[in-house]
């Protein structure tokens, strides 16, 4: 895979939906929504840069995000804690390629300086233990964290689709410690947008329930039961809730004609 290009599966016809993961997996991590959905929609999961496919690209977050859009095209995009922040930086600074937004598990970064620095200490730590213990170990003390608790299947397998290299990279260049928080641009956000958190995990909550109140379009749903891996624990009910909000929701309309709405060869929606 070119580094300036990320790797997509795509699947099933009709409306795009697009589909990020979070950090340490990859675009098969959406396989069991993916066969829910692809009888309704076509259905493309991206690996993110540093991960899976994907694992040779490097990109911060407006580049990830820019790479996210050239792979999709326009389209509804779903993203989950690190692709949520992907997507959700997709939908600010190229709006006309997001038809509707939902954000799994997401934040739009951390607005405090002092805790931002902080966190980018433990993301260059964490990337250290990575290239220093190999990609097994890091692994497993990573789903072993309280956040995952609730995930009764990690899924190593597929996760050692990942490098050392791609993942260090990635924490590096995109993790939220690194990330310029959004938070004062969410207001600009002009399509539907659902904002989705697990019961079970109260930070996230609390960060889903700021990222609904900031946008004016945005509907929240907190899935009880599910912790952070809301996709992953709770799968029927993620699957559920969103085709009864895609069914019920109105895309953004097209940008007006003679506007070319993929700037930087941006593909069309097929």
């Amino acid at each position: 895979m070119p580094a300036d290009q990320l790797a997509a599966t795509t699947t099933g016809a009709g409306d795009r939906l697009v589909l990020v993961h979070g950090f340490t997996q990859t675009g098969r991590s959406w396989r069991h929504v993916a066969a829910a959905l692809g009888d309704s929609y076509e259905v493309v999961a991206v690996d993110a840069p540093g991960h899976g496919d994907s694992a040779a690209v490097r990109a911060d977050v407006p580049a990830a995000a820019r790479l996210l859009g050239q792979a999709g095209g326009r389209a509804t995009y779903l993203g989950y804690s690190m692709g949520g922040r992907l997507c959700l930086q997709l939908a600010l600074d190229r709006p006309t390629l997001v038809d509707r937004l939902v954000l799994v598990s997401a934040t739009a970064g951390i607005d405090d300086d002092a805790e931002r620095t902080a966190r980018r200490d433990r993301d260059e730590q964490l990337a250290r233990s990575i290239e220093c213990d190999g990609l097994d170990a890091f692994l497993v003390r990573w789903v072993a964290q309280p956040l995952f608790v609730g995930l009764s299947d990690p899924d190593l397998d597929d996760r050692r689709r990942n490098t050392v290299e791609g993942l260090a990279t990635s924490l590096r260049m995109a993790g939220s410690g690194t990330q310029e928080p959004t938070w004062h641009r969410l207001a600009t956000l002009p399509m539907p947008v659902l904002v989705v958190a697990g019961a079970l995990d109260s930070k996230f909550v609390a960060l889903a329930e700021r990222l609904a109140a900031a946008i004016p379009s945005a509907d929240l749903a907190i899935i009880e039961g599910a912790g952070h891996t809301v996709h992953l624990e709770r799968p029927t009910a993620v699957t559920d809730l969103l085709t009864t909000w895609l069914d019920r929701t109105t895309p953004s309309p097209p940008p007006p004609s003679g506007r070319d709405p993929f700037p930087g060869g941006f593909g069309p929606k097929r």
